[in-house]
């Protein structure tokens, strides 16, 4: 993902342009709006970075993760400019800013997003999906750096490290998600601390 201040020279692809289309196929404005309308995040007054912008950032972020804020914000502007989704004039928010706007909206209503949209999608012949009716689906774990901060360090921890060094240089968390065989589609998934087995998750 990318990390605040990391800059990388624009080379937008066709691939981009695609990936912003399914972005908000498969997240639509309208679903977007009313998460963060249960989740008690719709703004007060307009702002250059409103939630269900800062909502589609944080997905973006996701696609585009070797890109660096600026780029992303680029690319989804010029995402949304084509589905619609924006029509003011652009303005580069600031690290800062983009900070804010995500402190703003927290983690919720993404969690919130997660289990409306995402779902197991495989239809009945599609191979590899099911066993005599019964939908196949696995658990797989694994653990993503996460920003350097004395606060991702105390609560998600560090791995030991195979240099020399007591600690590697990022935090990381551990993340265990269901898996559906046939499609490789998450829907449901959960995170933790690295000390935490992935199986001990709800």
């Amino acid at each position: 993902m990318p990390r605040p201040g990391q800059v990388k020279l624009s080379g937008e692809r066709l691939s981009d342009r695609i990936a912003l289309g399914v972005l908000t196929r498969v997240f639509p404005p309208g679903v977007v709006d009313e998460v963060i309308a249960e989740c008690g995040r719709r703004e007060q007054r307009s702002r250059l970075l409103p939630a269900r912008v800062v909502v589609y950032f944080v997905l973006a972020m996701c696609l585009f993760s070797g890109q660096g804020h600026e780029e992303v914000a680029r690319l989804l502007t010029q995402g949304l400019e084509r589905v619609r989704q924006w029509e003011k004039p652009w303005h580069v928010p600031t690290t800062g800013a983009i900070g804010r706007a995500r402190g703003r909206l927290g983690p919720e209503p993404l969690k919130a997003l997660f289990a409306r949209v995402c779902r197991p999608v495989a239809v009945q012949d599609t191979a590899g999906a099911w066993y005599r009716g019964w939908r196949l689906v696995a658990v797989d774990g694994t653990v993503f750096d996460v920003p350097d901060t004395e606060a991702n360090s105390t609560y998600f921890g560090r791995p030991g490290s195979g240099r020399g060094q007591q600690r590697s240089a990022y935090p990381q968390v551990r993340v265990a998600a269901l898996v559906e065989c046939g499609t490789h589609a998450v829907f449901a998934a959960a995170t933790g601390p690295l000390s935490v087995h992935e199986q001990a998750f709800d």
